[in-house]
């Protein structure tokens, strides 16, 4: 892949979803990554569904584009090709238990007298300090501990989880915004950094108004369904057919959307002329919008809606979302290549540059060991 980080050679040490994350974003943006996996076994979700024939689905989504090679860090001859790798890399990104590389002696204090230069980043469930640094995380773990799924879900329902892996994902997010301005610090200074990222943090991090609240009223959040705590109309709403995602965010949007619906006279009452006090009789208003609404289809309501910029949208399933006309005009679903299964698709690159193609290709998908050969020769001879 062409982009800003060509010719950077990032040596991948993880395995599941938070690292692979973060250095597939590093590899759609132009970086050269060799994944290292176990020998035998390889990155863990190399057995996780859905399958193609025998092939992870979940696995190939996360790792095109990246060379991978077997090598037991253990071992002493692994050992040596795993070295003459490293004095290459620019950034090493691992996402092992607190404490495993450096019984391996590849800790950040043993690696950093070698390569002063190394970009060295560590993403884990609750990051290198604290009281629970060596404890084990998954995603849903952190969901429920960085206080995410006591916002998430209805009013009165059991435990929520999001329906994402957004613990993971954020986390090797950040981790690739670190590397990237480690990249630039490393510019300035000629020095490497350290990088340390809890998935934990990264829960709280991203909590926005539910944290502002506790922080400022020492209120408690509680879930709202699709509602918004501090705005309306800004949740789902019943129509004929289904339900459409109204935005209206101030009370001019608000006005426009009283005028469509013929209820124009609302906009002006001291329950709902402002964002304040509609925010407070969000219940009423629900009640008075959806009678208005029951007589059109969701369609009908976001053509109406669509023409006078009112910011609104239905609720896709994972078919409809995909298959999106604007999805599709913005190459989020791009095409991978596994010498044995064919063409696979998946998600694409968010981030579009002016200076760079955005391919409707990316990398092809490797098989556990398969680069050792051709990594052996150039990094070892």
């Amino acid at each position: 892949m062409d982009g800003p980080l060509k010719n950077l050679l990032v040596l991948d040490l993880t395995r599941v979803l938070v690292g692979p994350y973060c250095t597939m974003v590093l590899s759609d943006l132009g970086a050269r990554v060799i994944k290292v996996e176990a020998p035998g076994a390889g990155d863990d979700s190399r057995k996780f569904g859905p399958f193609i024939e025998e092939y992870s689905a979940y696995f190939m989504s996360l790792n095109r584009g990246k060379e991978s090679i077997a090598l037991n860090l253990k071992d002493k001859e692994d050992k040596k090709i795993f070295d003459k790798i490293l004095e290459k890399a620019d950034v090493l990104v691992e996402n092992f238990k607190p404490g495993t590389l450096e019984k391996w002696g590849y800790g950040w204090r043993d690696v950093c007298k070698k390569y002063p230069k190394l970009i060295y980043a560590s993403a884990s469930g609750f990051g290198q300090t604290g009281p629970l640094r060596e404890l084990p995380a998954y995603d849903m773990v952190v969901q429920g501990m960085g206080g995410l799924m006591s916002v998430t879900g209805q009013p009165n329902s059991e435990p929520t989880r999001v329906g994402t892996s957004i613990g993971d994902i954020t986390a090797g997010l950040f981790t690739a915004i670190g590397i990237n301005a480690a990249l630039y610090d490393r510019k300035k200074t000629g020095k490497g950094t350290y990088i340390d990222v809890s998935m934990l943090d990264c829960q709280i991090a991203i909590l926005e108004n539910a944290i502002a609240r506790y922080l400022s009223k020492k209120e408690i959040p509680k879930p709202m369904g699709s509602r918004h705590p501090s705005i309306a109309p800004f949740e789902a709403f019943k129509t004929m057919d289904s339900h459409i995602i109204i935005a209206a965010g101030n009370d001019k949007l608000f006005e426009k959307l009283c005028e469509l619906l013929n209820i124009y006279e609302i906009s002006n009452d001291e329950k709902f002329n402002t964002n304040s006090a509609r925010s407070k009789n969000m219940d009423e208003l629900k009640v008075i919008l959806e009678k208005k609404l029951s007589s059109k289809s969701t369609s009908d309501w976001i053509s109406l809606m669509e023409k006078d910029k009112i910011p609104c949208g239905p609720i896709f399933n994972i078919k409809q979302a995909v298959e999106n006309p604007q999805i599709k005009s913005r190459n989020m679903i791009v095409n991978s290549f596994h010498k044995k299964i064919g063409e696979f698709k998946t998600a694409g690159n968010p981030i579009k540059m002016s200076n760079y193609k955005d391919s409707k290709t990316r990398g092809d998908i490797p098989d556990l060991d398969e680069h050792r050969k051709k990594i052996i020769e150039e990094f070892c001879n």
